[in-house]
């Protein structure tokens, strides 16, 4: 069991946290990281998209729980219900400082922290681990077990019309010595299947769009 624990955190992990990023992509900070600088974890994956920026992002701009969905495993994390397959104008409207439901429920949310138009978005999630409800994470004190999350979009042109899109993941929370074994066990995982999946289900949607 050591073994393959070994195994894992020195060779898989590090393909989970770097999936289909470049080395390049990799050591890039990227805009939004100094929202939270003292992270206790991070990644970088990456795909390329067959349409360019400026038709990639309204697919990201109608995200949301009771909106577009995530594009993900819906029966995880969009209340069972189908992520949107075409563009809708209503949910085209997005600003700083927005709200996005994570679940139907609304109990938890993302926050829009950062966004410039077909090139960056970068939502926050702040979420008390005793009750699974968000909160803001400039009220004091902090509660005594927390995760402060970042999801970042970014998106750059490549060639042949193609879109770059990178993901990063960064976090802090506590208490650590129980959040960082969350992570490595399950977290961490979990988000591996759901963004591939996301990028699987976003580049067959531009794709038919296209």
């Amino acid at each position: 069991m050591t073994c393959a624990l070994a195994g894992y955190v020195l060779l898989v992990r590090p393909r989970l946290l770097t999936w289909g990023a470049t080395p390049d992509e990799v050591a890039r900070t990227y805009p939004g990281d100094d929202l939270i600088p003292d992270t206790g974890s991070s990644s970088i994956m990456a795909t390329t998209l067959p349409a360019p920026p400026e038709e990639v992002w309204p697919w990201l701009v109608q995200m949301g729980c009771n909106r577009g969905g995530w594009y993900s495993w819906d029966r995880l994390d969009n209340g069972g219900r189908p992520s949107a397959r075409r563009i809708v104008p209503d949910w085209q409207s997005l600003k700083e400082g927005q709200r996005l439901n994570a679940v139907s429920s609304g109990h938890t949310w993302f926050t829009v922290a950062l966004l410039v138009p077909d090139r960056t978005l970068v939502l926050r999630s702040d979420v008390e681990l005793r009750s699974g409800r968000s909160f803001d994470i400039r009220s004091e004190p902090l509660p005594r077990a927390y995760v402060d999350s970042l999801w970042g979009f970014h998106l750059e042109p490549a060639p042949g019309g193609q879109t770059r899109l990178v993901v990063r993941g960064r976090g802090r929370s506590r208490p650590r010595p129980f959040t960082r074994s969350a992570d490595l066990l399950f977290w961490e995982p979990a988000h591996f299947i759901m963004q591939t999946r996301q990028f699987h289900n976003l580049r067959e949607r531009v794709t038919t769009r296209a």
